[in-house]
């Protein structure tokens, strides 16, 4: 192998088996690499989370792709799902804030509104008349980056980011709204902050410029059984084209050789011609202390936020929604929940698989919140029950429920992000045949943690204009409306 790439043929690991692995795995595949996947834990598939409960299957994990991205979809239609994707049954989604469900606003990009009576019914009648001050306002300045938060406060007010902003990012990546960078997870507001001095302006031209391009069909979509049927597809495909997915082998050594890489685990050593680190931040520090110490010093102050998702089934004679696919929660208004998925009335799917079964479920833990997440699962199945009972008067007994904890599962990207992630790209390109990908660098999503898989493979194969393009921009992680 040279500096500049990989011959057809030659051997790559890829350390990890969450979307991200997979998708490089697979892609790698097709360039004509022979492709080892290592995985630590005992599946594939990462926050990808198959299961079932009352007989019928759920996602416990990702419950949605974000479908007006090619990747997601192209990688399930290569995997052979074509004819299970499923837009979701209902799009339409609640705010639970002041005490009452309220309809979803439309007309706004993350919670940002291109005018104050997009905002109406859930805001108050003050927080609306402080966005019409924006237009009179003197340019704000966002410089490098700025966080979300403060830059929509001092343009359209607090009431926008504490009732809107704050539950649809938190839905993203479970973060602070004062906090989580716009440069990176707002990136075209970004961008259209730098030329204009009024938000509501810039709202207005982006939305301007989406109608223009008449995207049509449904911005999310599902798979008949789950998203989580995506990585075990992905897995099959990639074994199917002669690629060997190891799982229960962790790790724990990668060092440069004159010709390529040595990579150990537990059992053995194996040579690499070069290799693909698919792990989140702490792992990947772990395996480049020795080869990149700075990249390592980099990853390890990428922080990352726990949650749980409790999944509730009922009889459907004793249990009684409202329309629509669920609802976001504001942190501001005190509640434990912060999102409640009605997942019967939002995929068809679970709805056919038995009609006499309801499932819904919430979301738990934001970054910092500790305390709730220390709760046993009784304790989460009791707040989530309550806040579902003040918010829907839902008061019937649950057939079953379970609880899901993702503990560190979603990587924050706080102010200065982006910066972040170059150097950390920088100094892993002074090494040859190494590529990184996954949810800490371009965005959470699941397009984005394909999208970065893709442009790890084409750096490895001498191609860097793909890494560079995500660096600079990164992919925006839209929220599914209610739920994660």
């Amino acid at each position: 192998m040279s500096a500049t790439g990989t011959r057809a043929g030659q051997h790559v690991v890829v350390i990890g088996a969450g979307i991200a692995g997979l998708a490089a795995a697979h892609r790698l595949l097709a360039r004509g690499a022979k492709v080892t996947v290592l995985e630590a834990s005992g599946r594939v598939g990462g926050k990808l989370l198959p299961g079932e409960i009352a007989g019928v299957r759920v996602d416990l994990g990702a419950e949605s792709l974000l479908a007006r991205r090619p990747e997601a979809v192209a990688l399930a239609r290569e995997a052979g799902l074509t004819d299970l994707l499923q837009p979701p049954a209902t799009a339409t989604a609640s705010i639970w804030t002041r005490g009452a469900l309220r309809p979803m606003p439309k007309g706004h990009v993350m919670g940002v509104p291109g005018t104050a009576a997009a905002l109406s019914g859930v805001l108050s009648d003050e927080g609306l008349a402080r966005i019409e001050r924006d237009a009179d306002l003197p340019r704000t300045e966002v410089g490098e980056d700025v966080a979300v938060g403060e830059y929509v406060a001092a343009r359209l007010g607090r009431e926008v980011v504490d009732r809107l902003i704050e539950p649809l990012l938190g839905g993203v990546y479970a973060g602070d709204a004062y906090r989580i960078s716009m440069r990176s997870a707002v990136p075209q507001l970004y961008q259209a902050a730098l030329t204009h001095t009024s938000l509501t302006e810039a709202v207005r031209e982006i939305q301007a410029r989406a109608a223009a391009q008449q995207q049509t069909g449904p911005v999310f979509t599902g798979i008949e059984g789950g998203v989580g049927r995506l990585p075990l597809a992905v897995a099959e495909s990639v074994r199917a084209r002669g690629g060997e997915i190891h799982t229960r082998v962790p790790v724990t050594g990668l060092r440069r050789e004159p010709d390529g890489w040595r990579v150990t685990t537990g059992e053995r050593a194996l040579h690499a011609d070069a290799v693909v680190l698919a792990v989140p931040a702490p792992a990947a520090a772990a395996l480049l202390a020795a080869e990149s110490p700075a990249a390592a010093a980099e990853l390890r102050t990428v922080e990352y936020a726990s949650m749980a998702l409790v999944t509730l089934a009922y009889r459907r004679s004793e249990a009684a929604l409202p329309e629509g696919s669920g609802f976001l929660v504001p942190p501001v208004d005190g509640r434990t929940i912060k999102a409640s998925t009605f997942a019967s009335q939002k995929w068809g799917w679970i709805a056919d698989e038995d009609p006499d079964v309801l499932v819904l479920r919430t979301s738990v833990g934001r970054y910092g919140e500790t305390e709730i997440l220390g709760r046993d699962d009784a304790g989460l199945v009791e707040v989530s029950r309550h806040d579902l009972r003040e918010a829907t008067g839902l008061t019937a007994t649950p057939l079953r429920t379970r609880v899901t904890r993702w503990t560190d599962g979603l990587p924050q990207y706080p102010v200065g992000h982006h910066a972040r992630v170059a150097r950390i790209r920088e100094h892993v390109a002074k090494l040859p045949g190494l590529a990184v990908c996954g949810a800490q660098y371009d965005g959470v999503g699941v397009p984005a943690c394909i999208a970065s898989a893709h442009a790890a493979v084409d750096q490895i194969h001498g191609d860097p204009s793909a890494v560079q393009e995500l660096t600079a921009h990164p992919v925006q992680s839209l929220h599914g409306g209610a739920g994660e």
